[in-house]
């Protein structure tokens, strides 16, 4: 798909969630980026925050934002939405003055003096009343500029917000384009040592000895780390690991490789475990000495050493007088050769997940090949919808949809009729189904987590008891699963413009609430047969989730509702309250 096509099918994405009741086009688009973002792991699980005012004479935006687990690395969203149906240029003026607005809300922020201004029913007061709060402990600070223009910088020089540095970058429609075509945001990380050391970089290369992939093995200097982490930052983890690691110190780990640097630069290597890299290519140079070495890779990913990497950059900022020059850090670079991508991912989680002794691996990018998933994704490769034509398609692994159109959509035709069998909106990611089944076992609390803390303990509730295996799905599990999910997303799509703040939370906590009080006698098949869900149930569905906003508001103390939903307290609250009787009127519902 080249990228006229892509925006074209972009914008028919937006408008469509605009006539299923979508108020705003650009919250809707904002909504789509960030999601993304979040599910190639460039960000956290992002909320939709919408904010445009002044204070004084100066102009501050928000559209959303994402903070991380421990609530030390921040990103925020700003976005320009111009609805243009072919691909058009945006000045650098126009994303640098959206950058610096958003900017100004986080000063105002940091100092303060936001939240006096907001309305305190407003989910924008609750995160400006939460960053003033946490903003000392702020280890990452990024701003996000979108956009449905191309622009001709994707990043800004890096600005200092109340002590903190704030990387400015800019996702415009290009490089949306080349993550999902490409199926990996890493394609657009190319290093030149040349640059970031001064010369290639001593190796031992050994080529050719498999067919998946090449290695190297070096010695890189830590200013060379350091200098790749500022102009990257956590990008450089994302791979299929996407872990955002913490740098506090919290941990033995992180104690010690800090205390290395600072005290005995000269034995880093010897003390530290090193690094492993993955990359797409790789060019090979001569070094002064004659010996061989690493002069470019492409595609970069640190998939095990994220604390050394992010460590190094953050104790050299803190500490300005430690000496990197001594500091060397080993690494083992793995050099991709397959061009299947579903093999590259598996290939590359089995890297991370054997290489990994330190950091946190994300569940859902190592589950690819559980055989839970793998029989998922084969029924819904057999199993086809009522009309005997279309089909549903599980994503088993990151990617996958776009491989299959490019694969077999080779003539306009084809490709037409593919996504007319297998359309986007019936692409289901792993995450996804995680949400859609955790939220109908009432589990909204686990919901609220988080995509991938859902998928943690989605998957954890799979694992079989000690000698026995756990049963694989069938054809009537996956139909049911279907449904449900058409059930969470029909529910997304009526309760999204009822609300200014919190719809997730609140959709999540309704389709929990209609699985409590009805799900025994809901008729699953009939959803799957008729592939829709019925006004009736939409219209009760609509009825309890404002009763189920209430609940949420009125039990949340004053906190930040986002937040407050992720608490069993807040579950037993909400579901503990007294509901108006459902409408008898509803086609999917069994007589008792």
């Amino acid at each position: 798909m080249d990228l006229p096509e892509f925006l074209r099918e972009t914008q028919a994405a937006v408008r469509s969630q605009i006539r299923d009741g979508a108020l705003f086009e650009e919250l809707v688009f904002s909504s789509i980026v960030m999601d993304h973002l979040a599910e190639t792991g460039m960000t956290f699980d992002p909320v939709e925050c919408h904010y445009e005012g002044k204070v004084g004479n100066a102009n501050l935006r928000l559209s959303g934002y994402a903070l991380s687990e421990e609530a030390d690395q921040l990103d925020l969203f700003v976005s320009l939405y111009a609805n243009v149906d072919e691909p058009t240029r945006i000045p650098d003026s126009e994303t640098e003055a959206a950058a610096k607005q958003c900017l100004r809300f986080l000063a105002q922020c940091a100092d303060g003096k936001m939240a006096a201004l907001l309305d305190p029913t407003s989910d924008a007061r609750s995160l400006a009343e939460t960053l003033h709060a946490i903003y000392n402990e702020l280890e990452q600070i990024r701003i996000y500029v979108i956009t449905d223009r191309i622009a001709k910088s994707k990043s800004f020089k890096t600005k200092d917000v109340a002590g903190k540095a704030v990387r400015l970058e800019v996702i415009d429609i290009e490089r949306l384009h080349r993550h999902i075509s490409e199926g990996k945001p890493r394609d657009e990380l190319v290093v030149d040592f040349a640059e970031v050391c001064g010369g290639p970089v001593p190796c031992v290369s050994v080529p050719g000895e498999t067919d998946d992939y090449d290695y190297a093995l070096a010695a890189i200097p830590g200013e060379a780390l350091r200098l790749l982490y500022e102009k990257f930052g956590a990008r450089l983890l994302e791979a299929n690991v996407r872990s955002f690691l913490s740098v506090k110190g919290k941990n033995s780990v992180n104690a010690g490789i800090q205390n290395t640097l600072r005290s005995i630069p000269e034995r880093f290597m010897a003390y530290n475990n090193g690094i492993v890299i993955v990359a797409d290519e790789m060019r090979l140079a001569r070094c002064d000495n004659g010996s061989a070495g690493i002069a470019w890779l492409k595609g970069l990913q640190i998939v095990n050493g994220g604390q050394t990497t992010a460590s190094i950059y953050f104790t050299k900022k803190k500490n300005p007088d430690v000496d990197l020059g001594r500091v060397r850090v080993a690494a083992k670079i793995i050099v991709m050769k397959t061009q299947d991508s579903v093999k590259e991912e598996a290939l590359v989680s089995d890297i991370s997940r054997f290489a990994n002794s330190q950091n946190a691996v994300r569940q859902s990018d190592l589950s690819a090949n559980k055989p839970f998933h793998v029989e998922i994704e084969k029924l819904s490769r057999t199993v086809y919808c009522p009309d005997g034509m279309g089909q549903w398609f599980y994503e088993r692994a990151a990617g996958s949809y776009n491989t299959l159109l490019q694969r077999d959509g080779t003539t306009p035709a084809k490709l037409k009729a593919l996504k007319d069998a297998i359309p986007t909106a019936r692409r289901i990611t792993k995450t996804d189904l995680a949400k859609y089944l955790n939220a109908w076992d009432c589990k909204p609390d686990v919901v609220s987590l988080g995509n991938q803390k859902n998928f943690d303990k989605f998957m954890a509730g799979l694992a079989p008891a000690e000698g026995q295996e756990a049963p694989l799905p069938t054809v009537a599990d996956f139909k049911a699963m279907i449904a449900k999910a058409k059930i969470y997303r029909d529910a997304q799509k009526r309760i999204r413009p009822m609300f200014q703040a919190f719809q997730a939370n609140v959709t999540t906590y309704t389709v929990s609430l209609l699985a409590e009080l009805l799900g025994d006698r809901l008729d699953l098949d009939r959803i799957w047969a008729k592939q829709a869900v019925s006004p009736e149930l939409l219209a009760q569905i609509a009825t309890w989730a404002r009763e189920v906003n209430e609940a949420l508001h009125s039990s949340s103390g004053g906190k930040m509702v986002s937040e407050w939903a992720k608490r069993p307290e807040c579950k037993a609250a909400v579901m503990g309250v007294s509901y108006s009787e459902p409408s008898p009127d509803i086609p999917e519902l069994r007589k008792r």
